[in-house]
């Protein structure tokens, strides 16, 4: 059963509100790619621009709800049992250099539990949805993590950590036992997406350090709902609390688990 809930329309609605300017902002800069300042600042613009129509747009549907958002940090609502939890871009890079993978990731936490989730590719035109108990789904078609149970079979991705992020060493470490063992790893750039596509057996996991909550809050129900496993990088529950996360199938995960231990 395909049909969205009153809640999950407006938060679609919402991320196809600020999809809307960011396609125009993305066709742009694909122009701008000459300047070195300008593209930057353009990219930061977008961004703000994105947050603040969600902001508003989810604000007029549910009037009191708290917002954590990375552009404005975290607003208390009068509602202190319910708070969304925004990336408006996600992928900033990519986006900054007119690559088409990024997205908007909105996701409503319940008394500390990530209850609904949308994941949204503006330029393909993939939203990713799920409500907790009620199955995961990209536009009406349902998903399921992939069935693959053998590390030389799957294909993992991970983000490497860039300037001024992240320990490097460690990271070297982690994809050293990794990359031997696997039929692939790939690095998107972007968090939300790479989760979404765990959870529509694209990829069978995905493992990352030093991300925001606002990256990982909607993957995690996605990718939960789909059947798949979340954990953090050490094999713990505080995902969003820790920014670390481990995901993949029920077969997989400890195996990803394993390696990632075998490199601490």
């Amino acid at each position: 059963m395909s049909t969205q809930t009153a809640l999950l329309k407006v938060m679609s609605d919402a991320a196809r509100k600020a999809a809307r300017g960011l396609n125009r902002d993305f066709g742009e800069l694909a122009e701008l790619q000459v300047s070195k300042k300008g593209a930057a600042d353009f990219v930061s613009a977008a961004d703000l621009k994105a947050e603040q129509t969600i902001f508003e747009a989810l604000e007029k549907a549910r009037p009191g709800y708290g917002f954590l958002g990375e552009e404005r940090g975290l607003i208390e609502g009068t509602d202190k049992t319910h708070t969304w939890i925004v990336d408006p871009l996600d992928g900033t890079t990519n986006f900054l250099h007119a690559i088409p993978h990024f997205a908007i990731n909105i996701a409503l936490q319940r008394e500390g539990v990530v209850v609904a989730a949308v994941t949204y590719n503006p330029i393909t035109n993939e939203l990713f949805w799920a409500e907790k108990g009620k199955g995961c789904f990209v536009n009406d078609k349902r998903l399921r993590v992939a069935a693959r149970q053998r590390l030389d079979e799957a294909v993992f991705a991970t983000g490497i950590p860039f300037l001024g992020h992240g320990q490097h060493a460690k990271f070297l470490k982690e994809l050293h036992q990794i990359s031997q063992r696997v039929a692939g790893v790939r690095r998107f750039g972007a968090a939300a997406l790479d989760l979404a596509f765990v959870a529509a057996g694209r990829f069978d996991g995905f493992w990352e350090r030093d991300l925001g909550a606002w990256d990982l809050a909607a993957g995690t129900l996605l990718v939960t709902e789909a059947g798949g496993k979340i954990t953090t990088a050490e094999g713990g529950d505080d995902v969003l609390g820790s920014g670390s996360i481990c995901a993949a199938n029920l077969d997989l995960h400890p195996l990803l688990l394993e390696r990632l231990k075998a490199a601490a």
